[in-house]
């Protein structure tokens, strides 16, 4: 694998754009997957890290690293106390609403009900002429997501429970969407990228934002479907 592309590091932090179908660290789920972020990481700068939070496998963007236990401690915190800001662009299925908070509960894996919540805006939206099912036409919507909880697959969720799911997501995605865009497309991955996260230093107090270009695939799809009003709001001819 290439280089991991890092968009920012100090004497406490890293932070790296990962990459789609990159995991973070071994997972029991993904018992055959032979690369992972930590050990990349590490190898790549020559020192050990802690990962902060998590992105699922499929999932592009913003990833962060404490490089000692002390930060990692700070920083983990805000993640529990959920005092940081993450947002996501997402594509998916119909014409979502223009802004919508979505307050709806979650299941873990051991049948815990949490509560969860997430903020989603339009960004933009196409209608392509592409069949499918009894229309003769297909619509998408890029949307930026902020999760104001950390649930598993929490956005995915979402997005699904109002029936605008992820295209390429799976298993909470549309099967018969996910198949079209692989036929026809031949996209195979899920479109969500984790495009900023902000929080607070923990040794400066400052506030730091930092940012993630979308995957070569990614920026393929909006000029693919054509999402005029995303495209000059990223600046697409820079990336």
């Amino acid at each position: 694998m290439p280089l991991l592309e890092i968009i920012y590091q100090d004497a406490y932090l890293v932070a790296i754009n990962k990459p789609h179908d990159l995991l973070v660290h071994q997972s029991p789920i993904a018992r055959n997957a032979e690369e992972f972020a930590i050990q990349l990481l590490r190898d790549q700068i020559g020192q050990k890290v802690y990962p902060v939070h998590r992105l699922d496998r499929k999932t592009s963007g913003v990833l962060l690293f404490a490089l000692d236990k002390e930060t990692n401690k700070a920083l983990t915190e805000q993640f529990t106390n959920q005092t940081t800001t993450k947002k996501y662009w997402a594509i998916v299925r119909g014409f979502a609403p223009d802004e919508l908070t979505i307050d709806y509960p979650l299941f873990k894996d051991n049948g815990v009900l949490q509560n969860a919540i997430t903020k989603i805006k339009t960004l933009d939206r196409v209608e392509i002429d592409l069949p499918f099912g009894k229309h003769q036409t297909s619509r998408y919507s890029i949307i930026e997501a902020e999760p104001l909880t950390g649930r598993m697959h929490q956005i995915r969720k979402h997005m699904a429970h109002i029936f605008h799911p992820i295209i390429g997501d799976r298993p909470h995605g549309c099967n018969k969407q996910n198949k079209l865009w692989l036929e026809k497309f031949e996209i195979k991955t899920m479109l969500l990228h984790a495009h900023s996260l902000s929080f607070q230093h923990p040794k400066s107090f400052e506030t730091i934002t930092i940012s993630a270009n979308p995957s070569t695939m990614f920026l393929k799809v909006v000029d693919q479907l054509n999402f005029s009003s995303f495209k000059n709001v990223i600046d697409f001819k820079s990336l």
